[in-house]
């Protein structure tokens, strides 16, 4: 069961922190947290913390001189003044459980950056339920290419940076707006992006009711500031109704759009176009990233800088030089050893699924061999007939299914990847199941050559195949 999220809000933990310089970061290897212990230590906080294995994201933190852990032990926080944690630890955690029992304050992750980017001037956060870190990733290099030196906390890795984050000036914090658990209403926009809305995360979220309050509250943190959203998306655009600040629209291919992508030619799957403003030509893009979806991100990417003082010729350049964010339709530095170009991605929505499975149909490979690890029952559960759907599209030769992550959950649904194979197979397409890594390796490998494309999606440890596959 996660931890839930603290709501001191940011004023609250200025004042609790006034004088207190000793922070512990539970979880400090995770993927926000690590950009959250830098920053601390650049404002002047000693910095420790623990994770459970040494990463390239520790490993870059000790050498800025913070101290990591990577054995559980109560007497780490000795002498701290405040414990930051991700709510994907028990709280069972000896640190974490230390802490309460001594009164020393703990701040949520979500919470802690809320107090982090209160002192930037303008904090651009990108949300949606498909496309964030891409669009966070985009984002960052557009801004740094106009010069406004942004700081940028991602999800994924971001290629032009080689981490996940990027630390700026304190003009710009553009960072990366997670709906699950409403963690982004801890957060203080001044710019909220809103890329798409659709079901998911059934494990919190009971109705797209829900979900349209969840977002209607994140853009009204803004107090009364600026929401970019996806004019073509109507659940998007029945959150953003009654919104009191200024409402810019993106859309593409949509002619009422204050930002518009049109005149798209896909070359090689990519997407090249033109985007306008106010039907004015603002600039050309020629992505380098493979998807009819990623125009849409780039148009948001683009819109967000543009509002923020970046002018075309620069939004042009960083989308142009754009390569993609980790784990994102991501080339492996080496093949398979069939010969067969092997892909990581970190798709696990029927949506995402969909349109990455287009995205692969468009890259001129002879065939494409999907391989696909569930990622929770609930939502396997909730959404099985559209991920059979999504997966059954035509374009790819064969899906083989992993067994289902199971994060954070027990499987009180009687859901199984089994069960998902069949399904797909039932719709006409060719799936199988397997259920170690090393087998599916072995298939793949038997069963493929040099022209054909392997993809590896899932949000899990599905990577864990990729040395199995791999030379």
């Amino acid at each position: 069961m996660a931890l839930d999220n603290t709501n001191f809000g940011a004023q609250f933990i200025a004042k609790l922190l006034d004088g207190r310089k000793n922070l512990f970061f539970c979880g400090i290897g995770g993927v926000s947290m690590c950009s959250l212990a830098h920053i601390s230590r650049l404002r002047g906080h000693n910095v420790s913390g623990y994770d459970r294995t040494p990463s390239p994201a520790t490993k870059a933190l000790e050498n800025l001189g913070i101290t990591v852990y990577y054995k559980e032990d109560a007497a780490h926080v000795d002498g701290i003044d405040a414990l930051i944690y991700t709510v994907a630890i028990p709280e069972t955690n000896p640190e974490y459980a230390a802490a309460r029992a001594r009164g020393i304050p703990c701040i949520s992750r979500a919470d802690f950056l809320g107090y982090l980017m209160y002192g930037y001037g303008q904090r651009v956060g990108i949300s949606g339920m498909h496309g964030k870190s891409t669009t966070t990733s985009m984002t960052g290099l557009v801004f740094t290419e106009a010069g406004l030196d942004p700081t940028v906390s991602c999800g994924a890795v971001m290629k032009d940076v080689g981490g996940y984050h990027r630390i700026g000036k304190e003009d710009f914090f553009i960072f990366e707006a997670c709906e699950y658990m409403d963690s982004f209403l801890s957060f203080y926009p001044t710019v909220a992006v809103v890329l798409n809305i659709e079901m998911d995360h059934v494990d919190y979220f009971k109705s797209m009711k829900q979900i349209h309050d969840s977002y209607k509250k994140f853009m009204a943190l803004t107090d009364g500031g600026i929401a970019l959203v996806n004019c073509a998306d109507d659940d998007v655009m029945k959150a953003a109704e009654g919104f009191g600040g200024r409402l810019v629209t993106f859309g593409v291919e949509c002619r009422d759009a204050e930002y518009r992508a049109d005149d798209i030619k896909m070359v090689h799957g990519c997407g090249h176009f033109n985007i306008y403003h106010f039907n004015r030509l603002l600039c050309h893009v020629e992505l380098c990233v493979p998807g009819a979806h990623c125009i849409c991100d780039a148009l948001a990417a683009a819109a967000a800088c543009h509002i923020c003082g970046g002018d075309g010729e620069d939004i042009a350049r960083g989308l142009n030089k754009f390569r993609g964010a980790g784990r994102r339709m991501d080339r492996t530095d080496t093949d398979a050893k069939s010969g067969a170009a092997v892909y990581s991605d970190y798709t696990h929505h029927p949506t995402e699924i969909a349109v990455t499975l287009s995205a692969a149909s468009q890259m001129d490979y002879d065939r494409v061999f999907c391989v696909f690890q569930p990622h929770t029952y609930s939502r396997t559960a909730e959404l099985f007939e559209d991920f059979a759907s999504a997966l059954a599209a035509d374009g790819t030769s064969e899906i083989i299914l992993a067994p289902i992550y199971s994060a954070r959950e027990t499987n009180t649904y009687g859901i199984s990847s089994e069960a998902l194979s069949d399904r797909i197979d039932a719709l006409g397409a060719n799936a199988r199941f397997i259920a170690q890594f090393e087998d599916i390796a072995d298939y793949l490998n038997e069963n493929t050559t040099e022209g054909d494309m392997i993809l590896i999606m899932g949000a899990g440890d599905i990577t864990k195949v990729i040395p199995h596959l791999c030379k």
